[in-house]
């Protein structure tokens, strides 16, 4: 009898959890990989994200090898092929014995011979016997390569034409950066760095985010001295360029709308020198709640924390800067995010945009003659973006677009605008 690694068994639930349970990816590995050690967690998040995000590449390979499609398997045989495929398939250093023999014990206890399925088509794959895989020089093509919805494939093919859609999708499927933002209320640069194991290789951003580092070894954020000192963050180049952009300053009045998990905000109290005040908008309770707690740690004693529908905010007194920054699809954030692109759909992008625009025209109400709003979204999606910022009594001073595949970093779009 084979034995299962801690590694794979985590995975492998987590599998099942997202397309069985519809769990997010992160809070299932959370779960699933509790109590594994550090080499075991990371090679559990491995195999779990890589099978989701390439599910329907994996799908391909199943309909081809086992003659029959996902949708006729239990879900027990599914997983277990998914899983063992994707590490056949995509992953270099993975002794193909283990990844076979691993796959078929998990699959016993499905439905009658699910486990001899598994067995039958990964042995083929190790033979070389993956079929081929469709051109992705057309969206439907594309969509089976590199394993997205057909939808989001044309969304990006109309917007960015075929070369950077390609482009974007291998992105989408790479491994994600780890940035940290350097809290200047607490630490310098030079001195996090120095406090930071060598094996981090943590080196600075560049000019345009003198605060930023980017980690290019293993580090668990969360479980430093230095997050819980309030010092370091997690948070991706382009979420730190949105407190850039807006520019706010020592004294200022500032409005921070849709504001958990408190990044952008802490990242604002900190170009302030804590100086001035930032109501920070929140509408879910705990959120704010855990904006609060995240601001103590990391000094913002600016802050003060609302509990309030962002689209409804009746402002007392105008504010100088506002930052208007509501929940999107998220599409600039697939690295991270593997699940998400199963999630969304065009439906849910056109409710977002509803919900956008009324924030948006909160957040204008709110402005100061002469003030300066900033609308940002970390999606690459039209409807949500340059369509939002092109709303009556608006006045576009600039946009900025980032890409992954570009800039290295999650996708954002950054507008700053003007009351008309």
């Amino acid at each position: 009898m084979t034995t299962v690694t801690p590694a794979r068994r985590a995975a492998y639930a987590v599998v099942r959890r997202v397309f069985e349970q519809d769990a997010y990816a992160d809070r299932a590995l959370h779960g699933e990989a509790h109590g594994l050690n550090a080499r075991d967690r990371a090679l559990a998040m491995q195999l779990a994200y890589g099978t989701v995000q390439r599910k329907l590449t994996l799908d391909h390979y199943v309909e081809q090898l086992a003659s029959r499609s996902a949708a006729e398997l239990d879900p027990q045989t599914l997983a277990a092929l998914r899983l063992g495929l994707y590490q056949l398939a995509f992953l270099d250093g993975i002794a193909a014995h283990a990844a076979v023999g691993e796959s078929v014990e998990l699959a016993k206890g499905g439905r009658s011979g699910g486990h001899k399925l598994v067995n039958a088509v990964l042995r083929r794959a190790t033979r070389g016997e993956l079929p081929a895989l469709p051109s992705d020089d057309t969206p439907a093509g594309a969509a089976v390569a590199h394993s997205y919805p057909v939808w989001l494939v044309e969304l990006w093919w109309e917007r960015f034409g075929p070369d950077e859609t390609r482009a974007l999708l291998r992105a989408g499927n790479a491994p994600g950066e780890l940035a940290l933002r350097v809290n200047t209320l607490r630490a310098t640069p030079a001195a996090v760095v120095a406090a930071l194991a060598p094996a981090t290789a943590a080196r600075p951003a560049g000019d345009e985010l003198p605060e930023g580092l980017v980690v290019g070894g293993a580090f668990d954020a969360h479980a430093d001295p230095l997050w819980l000192q309030g010092a370091i963050t997690a948070q991706s180049r382009g979420s730190m360029l949105v407190a850039r952009a807006l520019d706010p300053q020592p004294g200022e009045r500032v409005l921070d709308l849709c504001a958990a998990p408190g990044g952008k905000t802490t990242h604002l109290a900190a170009l302030m020198g804590d100086e001035g005040e930032i109501v920070a908008v929140e509408r879910h309770a705990g959120r704010a709640r855990a904006l609060q707690r995240t601001c103590e740690r990391m000094g913002a004693t600016c802050v003060v924390v609302r509990t309030a529908d962002a689209a409804r905010l009746q402002a007392d007194a105008p504010f100088d800067r506002v930052l208007a920054d509501p929940p999107c699809s998220g599409l600039g954030t697939l690295q991270g995010h593997p699940d998400l692109r199963w999630r969304m759909s065009p439906e849910a992008i056109e409710r977002l945009a509803r919900a956008q625009s009324a924030i948006l025209q909160a957040a204008r109400a709110a402005l100061r003659p002469g003030g300066r709003l900033v609308y940002s979204t970390c999606t690459l999606s039209p409807r949500e973006n340059e369509q939002q910022v092109a709303a009556p009594g608006l006045a576009l001073e600039s946009e900025r677009l980032v890409l992954p595949h570009r800039d290295r970093t999650d996708g954002f779009y950054i507008a700053r605008l003007a009351c008309r």
